[in-house]
This record gives structure tokens, sequence and C-alpha cells, in this order.
């Protein structure tokens, strides 16, 4: 019997409950169903980054022959270094 999934007061501790907990113990994975959403976004934050005008420069010459924002090219290049590193092991846990 599978353990009961816990009520989160908030998506803050849904993660850090999943962070810690493996999800085979609350969940029969050989019953799941593979789901398909094509409309759905992922959330996103504005935040604010500081760079120097070089490496924008640089992105903006690499973006342009993309004929792509420059914006969309660095979530672009920084989503595939994050992968890259988190599929190496190179990541520490928070």
């Amino acid at each position: 019997m599978k353990k009961q999934i816990p009520a989160f007061k908030n998506e803050d501790a849904e993660r850090e409950f999943w962070a810690n907990h493996d999800s085979s113990d609350y969940v029969d994975w050989s019953k799941a169903k593979r789901a398909v959403f094509p409309n759905l976004k992922p959330s996103t934050k504005t935040i604010s980054l500081r760079l120097p005008e070089s490496i924008i420069a640089a992105l903006k010459v690499l973006a342009n022959k993309r004929d792509v924002p420059y914006q969309s090219l660095l979530k672009v290049f920084l989503a595939e270094k994050v992968e890259a590193e988190l599929r190496h092991g190179h990541a520490k846990p928070a």
C-alpha cells in the first residue's frame, strides 16, 4: 500500500517535500498514463541581470545570425547549460 500524499499549504512546501521524498513511495507509476498538455506554458519570473556590454553585443550578433531576439537566445543558452550541469551531476543540492 502506498503512502498518502500530504496536503501542502503552498507550492514551495510541495516543492520542498518532493525534493526530499521518493515519489514511488506515494505513486504506483506502473499505472501511470502519458499525458500531453499542448497549451501549457511554464511560469516565468522577471529578473534583473547585469552583464558586461561585450557579452550582450556578442549575444546580439549570434541572435541576429539565427534571426531570433537576443533575450530568447540567452534563455536557450542558459537552459541548455543548466540541463547539462544537472545531467552530469555538477549541481550541488540547495
